[in-house]
């Protein structure tokens, strides 16, 4: 049992399953920093503090990039926006009391993450509510009530913005006025992973991954599923063991669709008929990164793979940070990046799988992936400290 509470925690599942989880427990599998021979030397260009972040509560929530300005919350619902050269503070909104002042007496719980797209700012939280604000003020342009708490970042796409939300309907709004334009169901399994996939969009269609393993994808028109496949099939004897949720987005590269799922596989698709082209057991719930012709996966464990999207066959793995709860990988130059429970930030080869750099942000620790702007990284960590890192 030891070896998957510190992954389940990550995961954000329901606490009933993390009551035979001893911290003892925890400190006894979780591997001290490996030694490393530094080849790279990572430092904080800039930091601020964005409210009270998110403490130990599940979010995916992080800055995000735009119009010139970088973007922030916190979970208690407060929204800042900062020059992206300068980062002089331009506004910031607090999304608690715009719900409260539109007589939802809810709180926001940011958590949903950032999207800007169409000079506004999109943004929902565990209250279920959709906010739209300009992006050049911050002031409210709409606010729509959903179905279910909103775990994933919205996908703006042509005049629809949509949200999969925490009870499986798929719904989507236009992005200028916020009127519903339609909404789409699936079926929940007993049990879930906390968490939901942020839709991609290609093509006239929102490719979303499903709690019960499958891709589908939307027609933005009329909200009709063209195809939708399971990249895998629940199997065990209980229902833990029958988790397969896809909570990251598909990622779309070149001519196919790649996407992975929790006790499941990794898998290559045709995203005109969801044909898989190749499938490869592997076991995750974060999002995929891609460089070249490889994809770079962190599992359940935090192990780290390289594959060849070509043909799915493994190109190497670490193992050095299992066991560190691994952010979802980011692509920075020649290196992958991920971050971990004690706020590191990790620099590895992407062609050699050796790590070669690391610095810590705060002792936080860090939930999601970083966002790569140019030639820096944002990051944002659980106790709400936002930073930029460069290489030298």
């Amino acid at each position: 049992m030891k070896s998957w509470c510190k992954n389940l925690l990550a995961a954000g599942l329901s606490i009933a399953f993390l009551s035979a989880c001893s911290s003892t427990d925890d400190e006894e599998i979780i591997k001290p920093l490996p030694e490393i021979t530094e080849t790279v030397s990572p430092s904080i260009d800039w930091s601020t503090s964005v409210g009270d972040g998110v403490g130990d509560f599940y979010s995916r929530l992080q800055p995000t990039v735009n119009y010139g300005k970088i973007f922030a919350g916190s979970r208690n619902g407060e929204l800042v926006a900062f020059d992206e050269k300068t980062h002089d503070k331009l506004w910031s909104q607090d999304l608690e009391t715009v719900i409260k002042d539109a007589g939802i007496n809810k709180q926001f719980r940011m958590a949903s993450g950032i999207t800007v797209a169409r000079n506004k700012v999109f943004v929902g939280g565990e209250a279920g509510v959709l906010v739209a604000l300009n992006a050049n003020d911050g002031k409210v342009v709409w606010y729509a009530e959903t179905d279910g708490e909103l775990l994933s970042k919205p996908t703006v796409g042509e005049d629809a913005v949509v949200v999969n939300t925490g009870n499986g309907m798929v719904e989507a709004y236009n992005v200028d006025d916020g009127k519903k334009l339609w909404t789409h169901s699936n079926a929940l399994p007993p049990l879930t992973l906390r968490g939901n996939s942020s839709p991609a969009f290609e093509g006239g269609g929102f490719f979303v991954g499903t709690a019960d393993g499958k891709v589908q994808v939307i027609v933005q028109q009329n909200g009709q599923v063209a195809w939708e496949v399971p990249i895998s099939k629940p199997q065990g004897g209980n229902e833990f063991s029958r988790l397969a949720d896809v909570d990251m987005t598909p990622l779309i590269s070149g001519e196919n669709i790649y996407a992975i799922n929790y006790h499941g596989n990794l898998v290559s698709l045709e995203p005109r008929s969801g044909r898989v082209v190749w499938s490869r057991k592997y076991s995750s719930f974060h999002e995929l990164a891609r460089a070249g012709l490889s994809l770079f996966v962190v599992d359940d464990s935090s192990r780290i793979y390289s594959i060849d999207k070509r043909n799915g066959l493994e190109q190497w793995s670490n193992s050095e940070l299992s066991t560190r709860s691994l952010t979802s990988p980011a692509v920075f130059g020649q290196y992958i990046v991920v971050g971990d429970f004690e706020g590191y930030l990790h620099f590895i080869n992407r062609s050699t799988g050796v790590i070669e750099g690391r610095v810590q942000i705060d002792s936080s620790g860090l939930y999601v992936q970083p966002v790569v702007v140019g030639d820096k990284l944002l990051v944002q960590t659980r106790s709400g400290k936002l930073a930029e890192v460069v290489l030298p």
